[in-house]
């Protein structure tokens, strides 16, 4: 089942291509992005349960505007109304300093011609929030019978369903997908200790998610049953798995923002100057792109108009390629990848990350276990932290298990902190797993802020690394 386009965007196409007209007889490149999302959270807890809208819900319009010499972005509520007074009232808007054009190097925008719609199956239409919401009381409800230990007990289902035009002079895009993830959270309590536990599913499709989640309760409350025990982890270096989520947060920690481009333009970015250098072990290749794989941040064109792409980024350990944008592409004269992301059609673009990765490997998990007489397998991102100018990273783990004589053990430690110099972690990766898992969960912002949704993974990763 494929969904509708945005019939809002759809009656103001003819607004956007009158206005981009009108713009520009004053600008050499001029664009607009009509964005109508919507996001719809499904929550229940032991206690409430609600329907309310989601932090990316969004409509709106953002033009861009080039002039030869500096780029200007404004972003209006609706396209409607006489063009050339609108066109005006844009145009006294945008001033900036004569002196800042003279430290922007830019070369002139490609504007080739296409005119495209992309749509992806999509069954949200399927099921009404009602439904959604009776999913999530009947989940919670199988879940809290599962042990009387569970104190609280949380299951949601975040709905997001993106309509996107993009129109500049020789260009008029569509897009429209959909984007479910669900998650259950349990407190668990023995004796004086509580602890989080949770397990989640992600999707294009609610179908899928919602048949994924039930078959996941078990292992959730056996996984709380044993974190209630889990110790901390004596500080030191050891022989290291990372299981696909812990891999996907040291791809986008590592070198996710490493490559964001524009730090390329600010020289606030190591990773400038080391294109062409071994930066990982030879085995080790890592992308990024919204064509890379299917998932949250799976598009089709990015808010600059430039179609999707799947971006090598390590090739067998060197450092190839970086993730742009198109204005710190025009600033360093390389392509753009397909990589300019807004947090909302108010937010100015930037480069972003979108699906990063490390390929999958020709190692047996089970071999790779085998073959560590002493460390620990590492599970469930956290969060992380990096230095693009100095290249320190630092990844937590929500939890480890020992690894003893090449054996998976039920000793588990909790929380975990993966931290070093990323050219000598990711130089150490000896083996790298066969299966592959690409998780998108999360958001990821710039700096403090420009929160947008992203998805790393990968398959699992042996290397020799501080944990503490």
């Amino acid at each position: 089942m494929h969904q509708d386009l945005s019939t809002f965007l759809a009656e103001r196409r003819e607004d956007c291509r009158e206005l981009v007209k009108e713009l520009k007889k004053s600008f050499s490149y001029v664009s607009v992005l009509g964005v109508d999302a919507e996001c719809t959270n499904i929550r229940v807890t032991s206690r409430t349960s609600s329907v309310s809208d989601g932090a990316t819900a969004d409509c709106g319009f953002a033009v861009r505007l080039y002039d030869g010499g500096a780029f200007y972005e404004y972003s209006l509520d609706d396209v409607k109304g006489d063009k050339k007074e609108l066109a005006a009232r844009i145009t006294a808007a945008l001033q900036v300093d004569a002196s800042i054009k003279d430290t922007v190097d830019t070369r002139p925008l490609a504007d080739e011609p296409l005119e495209k719609t992309f749509v992806r199956e999509s069954d949200f239409d399927k099921y009404s929030d009602a439904q959604l919401l009776d999913f999530c009381k009947v989940t919670k409800q199988a879940l809290c019978a599962k042990s009387d230990n569970i104190a609280n007990a949380v299951v949601q289902l975040r709905k997001q369903r993106i309509r996107k035009l993009f129109v500049s002079s020789n260009r008029v895009l569509e897009q429209a997908y959909t984007w479910v993830n669900g998650v259950m959270l349990i407190g668990y309590r023995e004796g004086d200790k509580l602890i989080t536990a949770r397990e989640g599913a992600c999707s294009h499709l609610l179908g899928y998610v919602m048949a994924t989640l039930p078959s996941k309760i078990d292992k959730l409350v056996d996984k709380a049953a044993h974190l209630v025990h889990a110790k901390p982890i004596v500080p030191g270096e050891y022989d290291v798995i990372t299981d696909p989520s812990v891999t996907g947060l040291l791809a986008h920690e590592a070198f996710g923002h490493g490559v964001e481009m524009d730090m390329f333009v600010k020289d606030r970015a190591l990773a400038k100057h080391c294109m062409g250098q071994q930066v990982a072990s030879e085995i080790c290749n890592m992308h990024d792109g919204a064509a890379a794989t299917l998932s949250v941040a799976s598009y089709f064109f990015d808010d600059d108009g430039v179609l999707a792409s799947d971006t090598h980024i390590i090739r067998d350990g060197i450092l190839v390629n970086g993730i742009s944008d198109l204005e710190s592409a025009s600033e360093l004269g390389t392509a753009p990848t397909g990589n300019g992301r807004r947090e909302s059609h108010k937010r100015k673009a930037y480069t972003r990350m979108t699906n990063t990765f490390f390929e999958r490997g020709k190692d047996k998990l089970e071999d790779m276990i085998a073959s560590i007489k002493h460390g620990y397998m590492i599970f469930e991102t956290n969060n992380g932290m990096e230095d693009p100018k100095s290249w320190q990273v630092q990844c937590v783990a929500e939890y480890g298990r020992e690894i003893v004589d090449g054996k998976l053990t039920d000793n588990y430690v909790a929380p975990v902190v993966m931290s070093g110099y990323v050219p000598d972690v990711l130089k150490s990766i000896s083996m790298i797993s066969s299966d592959f898992e690409v998780e998108g969960a999360g958001m990821c912002g710039k700096g403090h802020k420009e929160w947008v949704c992203v998805s790393d993974g990968g398959p699992a990763l042996k290397l020799k690394v501080r944990l503490g």
